[in-house]
């Protein structure tokens, strides 16, 4: 007998536990083919062009006729998407909050009660002419004051000359709202002089009760811009010393995003998430969630979860946005899943959708926010960004996330400026790269929900406190920005 595993009554397909082989047996369903793990099995009959369904929903249509045992995937499975949907407002009520015991982190409580996870010093280039200089900075810098602070980190990227409009807005805000960050406890603005964003026009977009904790130079117009910034980067570190506090999860912000997802990432992973999701918001926490175009298919039961009629409006007006911005440049909406996805096991946008929306968990949305904004509200935000891992990442760290819950079926290395604790969803993936993974959620069919849910909070709290992320270990700390405009 195969193992597999049939997510919600009147689904027509099984996920694959483990490699299937043609004759094993899942029931009473004789397997016609070889199919491995992660994959699909069907469960009934599906006649051509009916809905085949997963999570309890529609993951799209029949290309022909499926029997019984047959494979389910490319061949004979196709999308449902196209263009822009009308949606209905029908809130539902959110479920009642399972009794958990409290639990706690080591933080650094910030001046207007903020709380980070860390306390570093960030160095912001505003343009890509002087990410080097910003490099050599934070490398002397921060061999200098090893000690003093728990880190000294450069977020480089290309951008911040020859664009305009509202693409060099993105830029502006995404730098804005980093150098705001609780994570960061000076921040220094490294400007070359003559490019379009401008350093005074950045430090304009920052509340000025921030600017204490901040410093800046213009590398044009310093004789030795990596000695000043060393001294700059000094000043801010001897005012941002301070210790850790205990504080409760509800002074944690999470920022929760899946990249590289399998078949079983929306049934070990990804719901596991949602779980810790749910236990940071019931706290009084924050939770945020993003990748907008893996949302397309799924995002009804999202919009479902608005708690009033204008952030229900909020959502439509995101949501349709994305799906009227592929069609723009002339592309399908339901150009997902990426060829890992598919070779894991995933088959169209709707299955990856109704996955990946499980990391929200079952809250309630309270606030939507647009790219590059930063968290305003308790319990549950959407923001306005895409899918891609690095770009939607860097939005939210920018937005306030402390911390990234990072789900992977088929792993990566990468990192972000705030600790990103890669889930993996099988524990194949764990024990082959342990080097990029910190949890392993394919504990959940052994141990099932509640062990593993457990497990892993108590490693998130863990790394809020100070202990290191693979990718921190790794020196793995990235930034992105959304390119959408013109380049001079």
């Amino acid at each position: 007998m195969t193992k597999a595993l049939t997510i919600a009554p009147g689904d027509s397909v099984a996920t694959l536990l483990e490699d299937g082989h043609a004759g094993d047996r899942i029931g009473d369903v004789v397997l016609t083919a070889d199919v491995p793990r992660g994959h699909k099995v069907a469960l009934t009959a599906v006649e051509a062009d009916q809905p085949v369904v997963k999570f309890g929903f529609p993951i799209g249509r029949a290309r022909r006729s499926i029997r019984p045992g047959e494979h389910v995937h490319s061949e004979n499975l196709a999308t449902g998407l196209s263009g822009t949907e009308s949606y209905r407002y029908a809130p539902v009520a959110p479920p009642a909050p399972e009794p958990r015991s409290p639990a706690t982190f080591e933080g650094y409580v910030r001046a207007d009660g903020r709380v980070g996870t860390r306390n570093e010093i960030w160095i912001l280039p505003t343009v890509g002419c002087v990410a080097r200089t910003a490099e050599r900075i934070a490398k002397q810098a921060g061999a200098a004051l090893a000690g003093q602070v728990d880190g000294v980190h450069a977020f480089t990227h290309p951008h911040g000359c020859s664009q305009l409009g509202h693409d060099l807005d993105g830029v502006r805000a995404i730098l804005a709202s980093l150098a705001c960050h609780p994570n960061a406890g000076g921040v220094l603005l490294v400007g070359l002089g003559c490019e379009e964003n401008q350093v005074k026009e950045l430090l304009a977009a920052i509340p000025p009760e921030r600017h204490g904790a901040i410093r800046y130079l213009t590398a044009q117009f310093s004789t030795d811009e990596v000695e000043e910034g060393c001294a700059l980067v000094a000043e801010l570190a001897a005012q941002a010393a301070c210790p850790r506090q205990t504080v409760g999860i509800d002074r944690l912000v999470l920022g929760v995003k899946c990249g590289g997802s399998d078949g079983l990432s929306g049934l070990t992973a990804n719901p596991l998430v949602g779980r810790i999701s749910d236990r940071v918001v019931e706290a009084g926490g924050r939770v945020v969630f993003t990748e907008v175009p893996e949302m397309f298919g799924a995002e009804q039961m999202l919009m479902d979860r608005a708690v009033d009629e204008g952030v229900f409006g909020s959502m439509v007006g995101v949501i349709n946005g994305f799906r009227q911005y592929f069609i723009d440049h002339g592309e399908p909406i339901s150009e997902n899943p990426s060829p890992g996805n598919v070779a894991g096991g995933i088959t169209t946008l709707e299955e990856k959708s109704l996955g990946a929306v499980q990391k929200a968990g079952r809250g309630i949305v309270t606030d939507v926010i647009g790219y590059g904004a930063r968290i305003r509200k308790q319990g549950l935000t959407l923001l306005e960004a895409p899918g891609n891992d690095a770009v939607s990442s860097t939005a939210l760290a920018a937005a306030g996330a402390t911390a990234i819950l990072f789900t992977t079926g088929r792993g990566t290395p990468l990192g972000f400026p705030v600790p990103t604790v890669k889930i993996a969803s099988n524990s194949d993936l764990a024990a082959r790269k342990p080097g990029w993974i910190d949890f392993d959620a394919g504990a959940v069919l052994d141990q099932g929900f509640v062990e593993a849910e457990s497990m892993l909070l108590a490693r998130i709290c863990a790394i809020a406190s100070g202990a290191p992320t693979a990718a921190e270990t790794n020196d793995e700390r990235e930034i992105a920005i959304w390119k959408r405009g013109v380049t001079l």
